[in-house]
């Protein structure tokens, strides 16, 4: 049962993230270019998104066993460090040059295989090599 609950939330959630736009790369640049073609429809995107996940958040932190699954893995550490701030700024810099973030770009595989592919090859190359170095 928790591995179709996981299909049917993930299901849903890349519907959403299609529903948004967020698999359409170009979309995404013209929301990160304050300068030129700004779309700020994404805005909404987030604002939708961060009440339901700050509620699920304040949900989960008040319970003493998940609601659905075995175990759940929340970060423990608040402090923001120099690895952070140095992964945040990769992040962004590969979002920013790619339009796309793991989540949709999983979601958009069978949009543009090509060139969506070699977005995810990239993408897991850079977790093994950061797993090897910091592993």
């Amino acid at each position: 049962m928790g591995r179709f609950l996981a299909l049917l939330m993930g299901a849903t959630f890349g519907g959403g993230l299609w529903l948004s736009g967020m698999l359409n790369p170009a979309k995404i640049m013209n929301f990160l270019d304050l300068a030129g073609t700004f779309d700020p429809s994404l805005i909404f995107v987030m604002g939708g998104g961060i009440p339901v996940a700050a509620a699920g958040y304040w949900y989960m932190q008040r319970r003493t066993v998940p609601v659905i699954f075995r175990d759940i893995q929340v970060p423990l550490r608040a402090a923001i460090d120099r690895n952070l701030v140095l992964g945040a700024l990769i992040f962004g810099v590969g979002w920013g040059i790619g339009g796309l973030c793991p989540g949709p770009a999983l979601a958009s595989i069978l949009i543009a295989p090509t060139t969506i592919g070699l977005f995810i090859v990239a993408m897991a190359a850079g977790s093994l090599a950061y797993s090897r170095w910091h592993g």
